[in-house]
Parts: structure tokens; C-alpha cells; sequence
């Protein structure tokens, strides 16, 4: 058995059997999704998209006519969009937006098998039905992952550069991450979002709650801390890993950061990062040349003997200035790369270790699970 198929085992629950089957309406001929307590929206598309691996993954696309922007939603895990119609919907509708969900391969009606490759694929194949089937443009989409969700938000997110916003809702660190609170990233691990969260350059919104005995609190304030542009982050006190939406500050910040990033110009968007980034990076070329003498005065204050003991005095001032200058750039340089280095591989503050590694099964088994009838609750209280 391979390494990604063991992780797969272990790290992947789709609901058996999924909690919903697809038909075909009779009049329209559209697909629509069926279940029990289900109730169907005119405005909802049910899709079938092809992924580059070869899958069929099932999609749902609630319009919003007033929407400006779009977002793609990334589901946790022990979910399928069955469980997750009614808070999509209303999603959709309080904060004015359209919304696109997806199964991943292997979960729902969604074709093949999960692995941490296929969701890279499946949230590829669901950007690119925004694209060509609805016209959506990417610096106007906004990706959403929950939980397990993080990792393949994240992994786009790090290959569109014109991307509007990105939203973390109780993500993880890495998969090994929410079992144990290790320092080192090894090649084994899955979803390394630690390594991928400061190659993002558009505004992160994390949420999490203080108190979420599956994925523990630290792994969204770590994440957020080494988030390039920060927005104010939404931590919940008390709140748990499946009823952040049960919270009235959740729908009132998500509001609150859409409205932000809907108003700001386009040229504006990353504007922050690249302030952010400016201290860090060596010396210009501007700076370079007024702190180096030029060679062609050395020259010439040389070839001027009448000068005599005061031009050699000078001249060798001018030496140790020029040395002192190399080194003062060297120095920052070596405080950039640490800088860069040191954000990378920080840990923040320790993670709350779990009583016994023999409890990894149970572990890995509720990552990103998503209480399903919270949800329902939340939509019905909407």
C-alpha cells in the first residue's frame, strides 16, 4: 500500500451512503438534487464536472442576481452537498453572493476515490466550470475552505495570482498537525497548508474557535500570523469546531470582510502584501549606489598628488566606508533570509498535544467533521 493511499485510509470519510441521489427533472431535463427534508431552490444549478484525473465530480451553483462575486466553497470533511445545501443557499443569500459547492471525488455522488491529489483536482475542475460555464472572472472569486477544505483552498490559492479573497474556517496546519503538534513538516504529510499560507497574496479571513477539540485552536492563529495580508481575523470564544455558524459575529464578519474587499479598486487589492514585503527584500539599486563610491572618483582623487597627505587620508575613509557599506548590505540580506526562514518554519504557540498517540484513529477520524444538523439548524434560524 502506498504512502498517499494509507493517508487517503486514514484521513477521508465520505458519508456511506451519501445523503443524497441525483435525477433528472422531466420538464427542464436539469439534474436536482434529492433528499429527505430537502427543498429544492429555483435558483440552484446541480452540475456534473469532469476532473483531470478521469473523476466525475458532482457541483451545486446557488445564483444570487444582485452578486458581484462568486464564492467557491470547500466542505470538511464526513460531509457530501447533500448535508451542506441549506447553508449554501443561505450563504448565497445574507451575504450577497453567488455560491459554488463540490463533492469531492468519492464523496456524494462524486465519482472514484479521495485523495489529497484528487481534491487538488476537483476544486481545479470546479474553478474552471465558474470560468467557462458562468463567465466568472478569478480576481472577482472568492475561496472558502472548512476544515479539511483548507488544503485544497489553499493549494489554489497559491496559482492565482489574481484572486479577490481567500476565507480559512477552522483549517488545519497539516494533516499530521491535527494528531500531534509536530515542528518539522515530513514528506508524508498531507495538506501542508503551514508551507503554502505565505505564498498567498490576496487578503485571508481565518475564523476559529478558542475552544475546538478537533482542530485545535493554534492552527488557525498560526496560520493567520503568517498570512502575507492579514484581515481581522473572527476568533469565536467557546466556539467548537462544528457550530461556528450558530455564532451571530460569524454572518456579521463575513459580511464585514466581503463588503471590504468588494469596494477596494483592483490596483489596491495587494497592495498591503507588497508594502508588507518591502522591508524584507536586499537593497534597490538607488540605495546600492549612493552607499558604494564611484570608482571613477577614486580615480581621479588618486591621480591628484598635489592633494598629498589629505587625499590618501580620504581616500582611505573612502575605502572603509565602502566596506562598512557591503557589509551593512550583507547584514540585511542575512536578516531578510532569517526573517523569511524563521516565518516558514515557526510553530507560534505550542498546540495542545492529544493524551495518547494510540488515539490517532479517533483523531484523524473527526478531522473537519461538520455536525450536519447544525447547519440545518442555522439555516432554518436564518
Amino acid at each position: 500500500m502506498t504512502t498517499s493511499s494509507m493517508a487517503a485510509k486514514f484521513a477521508f470519510f465520505p458519508p456511506n451512503p451519501p445523503s443524497y441521489t441525483i435525477l433528472v427533472d422531466e420538464e427542464t431535463g436539469k439534474l436536482r438534487l434529492s433528499s429527505d427534508g430537502l427543498h429544492q431552490r429555483d435558483n440552484v444549478d446541480v452540475l456534473k464536472v469532469c476532473t483531470k484525473k478521469g473523476n466525475e465530480i458532482v457541483a451545486m451553483y446557488a445564483k444570487n442576481p444582485s452578486a458581484s462575486l462568486t464564492v467557491l466553497y470547500s466542505h470538511g470533511n464526513a460531509a457530501d452537498i447533500g448535508q451542506m445545501y441549506h447553508i449554501f443557499t443561505e450563504l448565497s443569500l445574507h451575504l450577497n453572493v453567488n455560491l459554488i459547492g463540490y463533492d469531492y471525488s468519492g464523496y456524494g455522488q462524486s465519482s472514484g476515490k479521495p485523495s489529497e491529489q484528487d481534491t487538488y483536482a476537483d476544486i481545479e475542475a470546479a474553478f474552471k466550470c465558474l470560468e467557462e460555464t458562468y463567465g466568472v472572472k478569478e480576481e472577482d472569486i472568492i475561496l472558502y475552505g472548512q476544515s479539511l477544505g483548507s488544503g485544497p483552498a489553499l493549494e489554489l490559492a497559491t496559482r492565482l495570482p489574481e484572486l479577490r479573497a481567500v476565507v480559512l474556517h477552522s483549517p488545519i496546519l497539516s494533516g499530521l498537525r491535527v494528531m500531534h503538534p509536530i515542528k518539522k513538516t515530513f514528506w508524508f504529510d498531507i495538506y501542508k497548508n503551514i508551507d503554502k499560507i505565505p505564498l498567498v497574496n490576496c487578503p485571508v479571513l481565518v475564523i476559529h474557535g478558542t475552544e475546538d477539540e478537533v482542530v485545535n485552536f493554534s492552527h488557525g492563529k498560526q496560520l493567520w500570523e503568517l498570512c502575507k495580508e492579514k484581515y481581522e481575523p473572527l476568533w469565536l470564544q467557546g466556539g467548537n469546531h462544528c457550530n461556528l455558524e450558530l455564532y451571530p459575529e460569524y454572518l456579521k464578519h463575513l459580511k464585514k470582510f466581503i463588503c471590504a474587499i468588494e469596494k477596494l479598486p483592483p490596483r489596491l487589492r495587494n497592495l498591503p502584501a507588497q508594502i508588507t514585503d518591502q522591508p524584507e527584500q536586499p537593497s534597490n539599486t538607488a540605495e546600492h549606489n549612493a552607499e558604494t563610491p564611484r570608482p571613477s572618483t577614486d580615480h581621479k582623487a588618486k591621480a591628484r598628488p598635489s592633494i598629498g597627505h589629505r587625499e590618501k587620508s580620504r581616500l582611505s575613509t573612502d575605502g572603509r566606508e565602502k566596506a562598512r557599506a557591503s557589509t551593512d548590505r550583507r547584514e540585511r540580506a542575512r536578516k531578510s533570509v532569517d526573517r523569511m526562514v524563521k516565518a516558514r518554519n515557526s510553530t507560534g504557540q505550542p498546540e495542545k498535544a492529544r493524551n495518547s498517540i494510540d488515539r490517532l484513529g479517533d483523531m484523524v477520524r473527526s478531522v473537519g467533521l461538520c455536525n450536519v444538523d447544525c447547519l440545518k439548524q442555522t439555516a432554518a434560524e436564518a
